[in-house]
């Protein structure tokens, strides 16, 4: 009899324990259901189409092709997992190496300040790989949905607070890989990603393209590094609207153009949601009269912004203004910087209007020689310390 209590009594305890278990977190943190992904770390492609695929710390996965998040699938990434793309054959637009997050899916990028998650190419040079794209529902001014220039994926639409996952420590290296002049991927593309989304501690280094660039959205940022990036470090467009801190851009390789270039809607001016982010605390520094559009920030197309707290270093115009609408902002205090330091920056602003005439913007900024920018003026700041590389 007391045998028989006795196993009776474990085996509740094992169906406890076996719904305990099916009732597991589902926040990205823990791993959820099982996928249907097979998994293979010298093979690493595919689409992810169901359930959580997790990348463990100290594997070096393979990335021969692209892979895809799908609506409902999970890719969660522990601290020190390294994704390396692998070298194509000259010449071949087959198996491009690139990571994108489709609507619905999700990513957790889950690194550390001493173990950081690391996405790069085993050809150690700008443009060998795609980088990582991330497609989210919040709203865009390119209409109700637009397709992905670089992965074919829907973005855009009306969830605001849509959630695409959580990015932390994460360093992105030698992407930027050009289909052609018009088709580029920059490396990191946030395609109508929403606020619920946590974008913290992304470095970008040695990209072909832009570091980071917005299509979109209204994804908020904090402590985003670009560095030796040979296009901008910094893109927005298509109405994206968020609230930032802590950028520090840095050109380098003697290639590189703007600190940020920023439009609202290059075929509508005026075309709804506007363009219009917070950005607190920004150093940007440039290639003094080496890079081809040595422009701290040019600010175009219908753009508005508030900026604070900035440091502009080594670039030939500080703000470049153009097109009616974006200087109308400056006029009217949308558009807008304060508590700006100039470092070695040889004409403070510059504007045209739509017609190509010169007007005054001077307006756009307010000095001060106390400005800190990202955190230590030009050099690197604290919180950058540790997880970056090429600083």
């Amino acid at each position: 009899m007391k045998k028989s209590l006795f196993k009776a009594f474990s085996m509740a305890l094992l169906a406890s324990a076996a719904v305990l278990t099916s009732c597991s977190s589902d926040d990205g943190n823990n791993n959820g259901p099982s996928s249907t992904f097979v998994l293979d770390a010298n093979n690493f492609k595919g689409t992810i189409n169901d359930g959580e695929v997790v990348l463990k710390t100290g594997v070096t996965y393979k990335l021969s092709g692209k892979l895809v998040v799908a609506n409902g699938a999970k890719l969660t990434i522990e601290p020190g997992a390294i994704i390396e793309a692998t070298a194509r054959p000259d010449n071949s637009t087959e198996d491009i190496r690139y990571i994108a997050v489709a609507q619905g899916g999700q990513i957790f990028v889950n690194g550390t300040a001493t173990n950081p998650v690391v996405m790069t190419s085993s050809v150690k040079s700008p443009g060998k790989w795609g980088g990582l794209v991330i497609c989210g529902k919040a709203p865009i001014n390119k209409g109700a949905t637009a397709s992905a220039e670089v992965s074919d994926l829907t973005y855009g639409g009306t969830l605001a607070n849509d959630n695409s996952g959580s990015i932390r420590y994460l360093r992105i290296e030698y992407s930027g890989y050009a289909y052609n002049s018009e088709k580029e991927f920059n490396g990191l593309s946030l395609f109508g990603v929403g606020s619920g989304t946590t974008i913290e501690y992304v470095q970008v280094h040695e990209g072909s393209d832009d570091g980071i660039e917005f299509f979109g959205g209204t994804v908020n940022t904090k402590y985003l590094i670009s560095t030796s990036n040979e296009d901008d470090s910094f893109d927005w467009t298509e109405g994206w609207n968020g609230t930032n801190e802590n950028w520090y851009g840095k050109l380098g390789l003697g290639r590189g153009n703007r600190g940020i270039e920023a439009d609202n809607n290059s075929n509508n001016h005026l075309a709804t949601p506007i363009a219009n982010p917070n950005i607190k605390n920004l150093t940007l520094i440039g290639l003094g009269a080496q890079g081809s559009e040595s422009q701290a920030l040019k600010l175009r197309v219908g753009t508005k912004g508030k900026f604070d707290n900035l440091v502009l270093s080594n670039f030939v115009t500080g703000f470049d203004v153009q097109h009616n609408e974006s200087v109308g902002y400056v006029a009217d205090g949308t558009l807008k910087a304060t508590n700006v330091r100039f470092d070695n920056i040889t004409t403070k602003s510059t504007g045209k209007n739509t017609a190509g005439e010169t007007v005054n913007v001077a307006a756009i900024y307010t000095e001060s020689t106390t400005a800190t920018g990202a955190g230590n003026g030009t050099a690197t700041p604290s919180w950058a310390q540790g997880w970056t590389v090429g600083l």
